[in-house]
C-alpha cells in the first residue's frame, strides 16, 4: 500500500510530516529523515485495528 506523505518545514524549525488521506495522521521531527521515519511509525498505528472494537464485533446490524 502506498500513502502520500507531505513534507514541510514549520516556522519553528521543525520538519511536519503528514498525510492527506490519513486525517489527523502527522508527525514531526528535526530534520526530514526524522520526520519520516516517525510518520511512518504514525502511520502504522493509525492502521493498526483497535482490539477493543474488534473484540467487541457482534457482526453487522440487522
Amino acid at each position: 500500500m502506498k500513502i502520500k506523505v507531505i513534507i514541510e518545514k514549520g516556522v519553528d524549525g521543525y520538519f511536519v510530516a503528514r498525510c492527506p488521506s490519513l486525517k489527523s495522521c502527522w508527525s514531526q521531527g528535526r530534520t526530514e529523515e526524522e520526520a519520516l521515519e516517525n510518520i511512518k511509525e504514525a502511520i502504522q498505528l493509525y492502521l493498526e485495528p483497535d482490539e477493543d472494537l474488534v473484540e467487541n464485533y457482534s457482526g453487522p446490524r440487522k
